[in-house]
């Protein structure tokens, strides 16, 4: 990690540059749950700018790409034939909050919706399509930490 961190130093020449978590599928890398992106123009424009680094909660939480879909419902997560996944999920924030503190990360934008990413809305549980006021696993956890997160669609 230590290597990681002294690479990180050197290539954001001395913390001068802002760098940002992002949601790997948002810069067009095919890891949603359906093994597609979710390529966001906004945060490709951004990306020009700012160093953006991508992660992928689900992933790092030991799931794979594709996978089946699944939803919050309280304080599990489960995948739509009803296995729960919370410990992926529980998995993949803690790893996304290490990385965040390696790199000295104060901001992040994720995936609206997602039950790990989803900041501000959530799927409501039903795999219906409906959404309901919540956070993901991972966007709880890093706000919690003091991680400023914000969704895609905040971009401006």
């Amino acid at each position: 990690m230590f290597y990681l961190q002294a690479a990180f130093s050197r290539f954001n020449r001395g913390g001068k540059m802002k760098s940002k978590l992002v949601s790997a599928c948002l810069l067009g890398i095919k890891c949603a749950w359906d093994g597609k992106d979710n390529l966001n123009k906004k945060v490709i424009k951004l990306s020009k700018k700012e160093i953006l680094i991508p992660v992928c909660p689900e992933q790092l939480g030991g799931l794979s790409t594709p996978r089946e879909p699944s939803n919050q419902r309280g304080k599990k997560v489960v995948s739509k034939s009803g296995k729960d996944v919370t410990k992926n999920f529980v998995k993949g924030a803690k790893e996304t909050l290490k990385l965040a503190k390696l790199l000295n990360i104060k901001e992040a934008i994720l995936k609206q919706k997602s039950p790990s990413c989803g900041c501000g809305r959530i799927h409501d549980g039903t795999f219906s399509g409906k959404t309901i006021e919540g956070d993901g696993v991972t966007t709880t956890l890093l706000k919690r930490n003091g991680i400023k997160v914000i969704s895609e669609e905040e971009l401006k």
